[in-house]
């Protein structure tokens, strides 16, 4: 009974001792390696890699795969991302990984240059631009997925042996799909700005499929999960296709300076929800926290004060969702927080919606900062450092500063995910065993097997912990050891922006606007 009793004491002693550590830490501030991360989150795009990988292929346990993409219905459709630990490309959250990645290169590309890693992350834009490109066959014609969510899951496999159906599905002017084809339209918009000074050409061709597909989306409008009910229980359409026609037009003003495109975004600001939803998600889905922060943006240009009533009202909207980041609106619609301090939106894979709010507070600290402004929440002003201050909390509590003490960057760090729910991370390597894997035999095999995967998925970013800040280390977890892209690519920029700040010594309450941007 005494052994018992001292067990018990002993336990309770070691779980006082980690909880203090985790507030001491928190407290004093643990140094992160915001290099190091940067870097290893752009390897893990080329972990994503469908198709034919190049000689300078760095995640080297991958292979070649989805060679016959697009083969049975006479295009090519070889390439692009998966998008997670499966196997199918879903093109709405791969244009807006893009979309995410372009603009963290358009914000913070000095600073990605300045770690020796740009080049990577213009690798892993046109990574995804190159499919776009293949996919856009005509101009009212957009291929939005390959392969299929059902009889995808059925298997666990590498991406090198799959046998899973690769159906591809398109959407067309008799099957719209304006929510796809705004987003695509956007991420090759923001990319054609990042490639104007290095590749002009390609620029140029880039701009052009976003203008067609805008102009396709607006004129045969329609949700894409109406005309493809294959996606719907994967990655379904909530909010519509009015936020990513706005975020289209916005993204295609910048990148053309023509007037028609920011008229379209003024014009239809009332009728779209563009200054009339206040959200407190930015997500592979929803886009107005982003298009409504972009619109803000611009009340610092003379050039658009015929506009500024507009634009106050899309920067109203902004502001009230990263009000809502910071607990700083008084109607009770604040975003929740885990005891340890991370947003909390949903139990399934909740870090995309903290990257996503990392990334906008990072750019709007920015912008309140050049602009000598504060941001005004109903709970009081707030200056352009706390809210810098609150996207790096964040940020350290994916590295490593929670009640966990774990990095949910895999790779990053002593302690992080070793059993990421990924098919081709947790199967032995097909360069080092070629024998070939059958559907169901990887789960027999390799889906339950308590080891750590053979592979590490380096720079993936996993659903995270719940709303108890308890995470379980299972391949079986999807909803938590899950990664996906739309996870990591917005970290790439606020990586930079930290970076570089600690690089120039910094301190949170100096001014730190002088950061160049890659424009």
């Amino acid at each position: 009974m005494a052994k018992k009793s001292n067990a018990t004491h002993l336990r309770r002693r070691c779980l006082l001792l980690s909880v203090l550590a985790v507030a001491i830490s928190a407290a004093c501030g643990m140094a992160f390696d915001y290099a190091e991360a940067l870097s290893k989150s752009l390897l893990y795009f080329e972990a994503q890699r469908s198709g034919r990988l190049p000689y300078n292929q760095r995640v080297t346990w991958r292979d070649h795969s989805g060679l016959t993409d697009g083969l049975e219905r006479g295009v090519d459709l070889v390439g692009g991302y998966y998008d997670a630990g499966d196997h199918v490309k879903f093109g709405l959250p791969m244009a807006f990984t893009v979309t995410m990645l372009s603009w963290g290169v358009i914000e913070y590309g000095d600073a990605i240059a300045s770690v020796g890693e740009l080049d990577h992350a213009l690798e892993a834009i046109k990574w995804g631009t190159d499919y776009f490109i293949k996919a856009h066959t005509s101009p009212n014609v957009l291929w939005a997925e390959v392969g299929d969510g059902d009889t995808d899951h059925y298997c666990w496999q590498r991406p090198e042996d799959m046998t899973t159906s690769r159906q591809a599905y398109k959407i067309d002017e008799t099957n719209p799909g304006s929510d796809l084809a705004g987003e695509t339209a956007a991420a090759m918009a923001a990319a054609s700005i990042v490639f104007r000074r290095i590749n002009p050409h390609y620029s140029h061709l880039l701009l052009h499929h976003a203008q067609q597909l805008f102009e396709f989306g607006d004129r045969y409008r329609g949700k894409y999960d109406e005309s493809m009910e294959v996606v719907k229980s994967y990655y379904p359409s909530v909010s519509g296709y009015m936020d990513e026609l706005l975020w289209a037009a916005l993204w295609l003003y910048k990148a053309t300076d023509t007037q028609a495109y920011l008229n379209y975004t003024i014009e239809k600001a009332h009728s779209f929800g563009g200054t009339g939803w206040a959200m407190a998600e930015f997500s592979w889905d929803v886009k107005f926290p982003g298009l409504q922060l972009l619109a803000a943006k611009l009340l610092t240009e003379d050039k658009h004060r015929e506009h500024v009533e507009i634009l106050q009202q899309y920067k109203s909207k902004a502001e009230y969702y990263l009000c809502s980041c910071l607990d700083k609106n008084d109607d009770g619609s604040n975003v929740e927080r885990t005891p340890g301090g991370l947003l909390y939106i949903r139990q399934w894979n909740n870090m995309q919606y903290v990257s996503s709010a990392a990334f906008l507070l990072t750019l709007y600290s920015d912008f309140l900062g050049t602009t000598n402004q504060n941001l005004q929440c109903p709970k009081g002003a707030v200056g352009h450092e706390e809210l810098l201050r609150f996207a790096k909390s964040q940020v350290a509590y994916i590295l490593g500063s929670n009640p966990m003490n774990i990095s949910y960057l895999v790779g990053y760090g002593h302690i992080y995910p070793r059993r990421v729910h990924h098919r081709g991370a947790s199967i032995v390597s097909y360069k080092e065993n070629k024998g070939f894997i059958g559907c169901t035999q990887g789960y027999d095999i390799w889906y339950e097997r308590p080891e750590p995967n053979p592979n590490v998925l380096v720079g993936a970013l996993v659903g995270g912990p719940d709303f108890d800040d308890s995470f379980t280390n299972d391949r079986t977890n999807f909803r938590q050891t899950e990664a996906c892209t739309y996870n990591t690519a917005p970290l790439v920029g606020v990586f930079a922006k930290l970076h570089e700040l600690e690089k120039l010594n910094f301190g949170f309450g100096k001014d730190f606007s002088s950061i160049h941007s890659y424009k």
